[in-house]
């Protein structure tokens, strides 16, 4: 009797979770080997440009690949990008049979892989495991299958949703200001987790301006450490270009159309404006292009409410911290009121625990046949 699907998958799933910060562009997998009920090899995808998880598997069983199965959490590969397509390899170390959670999005894979396979004469299966493939890579399916990126809101705010204490506006002779965290330290570093995950990072002009923040991963990871792309929304190309954000090469500025020509050095791309900044739609766009898959909005209330109000927000993270600073603080989000022409999306609660003296919630967008 073939072995049962669902505990070499898990493992399979086990693996492909270590490339949570180090696949991206490429989706997170993992591949196990099973012959005569044993584990024989054993791989996951590490990073772009390097083995898929199932020639790692492949390698590590040697010979002993031949007539086993393979469970693997995304459809094999039938295309040469960054590395040869992972279904030749498997038809090559004479695999017998395939167990897949899910069709690969990619409209270069989509069905190819497992076609090839069964041409070569191995017996494909897709296992109920769909949920978990989705739930490991939300932005991998996002960009294929809606040509934008899975947007996570990060929002830090005190138990009467306000976001910064009211006298922390910047000095107008500076126009900068020196950070005062609503939230403790254990929650800040949580969010580098959030970070380390993403394609990309965004804010507002108006954030740079007022805080110069760095957006980027400092964790102790080591040094492959992927640093996730920085985009500023910046209409009218405000920010200079000495701002931090802009330190390197991995930074992005978004610009209006119509906005005056810039000399600086920043890396600018062009969007059309909607009736409270630039095209929100149009910029997701651009980056699904760019091969961004997860993005982390981290931004004022102002543009946090425009992603609301465009329903553009996937996953809304929030950490309360247990403080209060009163109705003269800014609010959690400015969001359009009475007049507005489509309601407001709503969310589920996901997770929430507490990180030492701060709740984090994760909430999760409900969809129209969620009962919208």
């Amino acid at each position: 009797m073939a072995p049962q699907p669902a505990g070499p998958m898990l493992r399979a799933f086990e693996l492909a979770a270590r490339g949570l910060y180090t696949t991206d562009p490429n989706p997170r997998v993992g591949c196990v080997l099973v012959r005569a009920g044993q584990v024989v090899g054993e791989g996951w995808h590490v990073r772009a440009g390097e083995a898929h998880a199932e020639v790692r598997a492949l390698i590590d069983a040697g010979a002993a690949a031949a007539g086993a199965t393979a469970y693997v959490t995304l459809e094999p590969c039938s295309h040469t990008g960054r590395t040869p397509p992972c279904a030749d390899a498997l038809i090559a170390a004479g695999v017998e049979r395939v167990v897949c959670a899910t069709v690969d999005p990619n409209p270069r894979v989509a069905g190819a892989g497992i076609r090839r396979l069964e041409a070569a004469g191995i017996a494909v299966t897709l296992a109920p495991f769909e949920a978990e493939a989705r739930r490991l890579n939300p932005g991998f399916f996002s960009r294929f299958e809606r040509a934008r990126p899975f947007v996570r809101l990060k929002l830090a705010m005190s138990l009467d949703a306000r976001t910064a204490a009211a006298d922390a506006a910047p000095d107008a002779a500076h126009a900068t200001r020196t950070p005062r965290w609503i939230t403790d330290a254990a929650s800040r570093a949580d969010v580098q987790t959030l970070r380390a995950r993403s394609s990309a990072v965004l804010t507002g002009a108006g954030t740079v301006l007022a805080d110069d923040p760095r957006l980027d991963v400092r964790l102790g990871y080591g040094d492959w450490v992927r640093q996730p792309l920085r985009v500023v929304l910046d209409s009218d190309q405000r920010c200079p270009d000495h701002a931090i954000i802009f330190k390197d090469e991995r930074a992005l500025r978004f610009a209006a159309e119509d906005a005056a020509e810039y000399a600086g050095g920043v890396r600018t791309l062009r969007l059309p404006r909607d009736g409270r900044g630039l095209d929100l739609a149009a910029a997701m766009q651009r980056l699904a292009a760019l091969e961004v898959n997860e993005l982390l909005v981290e931004c004022g209330p102002r543009l946090a409410g425009s992603f609301l109000d465009a329903d553009l927000v996937d996953e809304l993270v929030l950490y309360v911290a247990p403080h209060l600073l009163g109705c003269d603080a800014p609010p959690l989000a400015a969001l359009l009121g009475s007049n507005r022409a489509v309601p407001l999306p709503r969310f589920a609660f996901l997770d929430h625990r507490l990180i030492e003296q701060d709740l984090r919630l994760v909430l999760s967008r409900l969809t129209h046949e969620q009962g919208l």
